[in-house]
């Protein structure tokens, strides 16, 4: 029997860095099941260099990502959202489209590594650190087995692993 692959969509304001990050994360780690992509409220247009350099480093697909906007996901002919999570605190407070299937979400907040201003190495530095909190969230959502938890423990699972901090836990 097929197992079912989950749709996930990362959003961001710019999506250039941090929902690019996780949706190439969880393309790289899904095995299969998951299928992610990213988009944002008023996307960039391009994809951050640095984010495209430090995913190059870890071996993880970089061929298909793209700065979009969200829309592409509300409109007809869209792939169906299984979940929809938030990676920064903008997005997280704008008035998202109404997804289709009305996708389970959650809120994911990582500091923006595109905000990041001084020296090459500050910027990368920056980038590795949302890389790495973002792996490890998202290591955990692929580990849940969805297809034994009911909604309600799904739901509480994905907003304990947004809850997560930058440091511990």
């Amino acid at each position: 029997m097929n197992e079912k692959i989950f749709n996930v969509l990362f959003l961001c304001t710019g999506n250039s860095a941090r929902s690019i990050l996780a949706e190439a994360i969880l393309n790289g780690i899904g095995k299969g099941r998951f299928r992610a992509f990213s988009a944002g409220s008023h996307p960039a247009g391009k994809v951050n260099p640095y984010a495209i350099e430090l995913l190059q480093q870890q071996s993880l697909g970089t061929s298909e990502l793209r700065s979009k906007n969200w829309d592409e996901f509300a409109a007809a002919g869209a792939p169906h959202l299984d979940f929809v999570f938030t990676v920064c605190d903008n997005a997280a407070g704008e008035l998202c489209p109404v997804w289709p299937d009305k996708p389970m979400t959650a809120h994911w907040g990582i500091a923006d590594p595109a905000a990041v201003e001084g020296s090459d190495e500050a910027k990368r530095k920056a980038f590795a650190q949302a890389f790495i909190l973002l792996q490890r969230r998202i290591s955990l959502f692929a580990s849940l087995p969805l297809d034994k938890l009911d909604a309600l423990a799904i739901k509480r699972e994905v907003d304990q692993i947004g809850a997560l901090r930058e440091r511990g836990e």
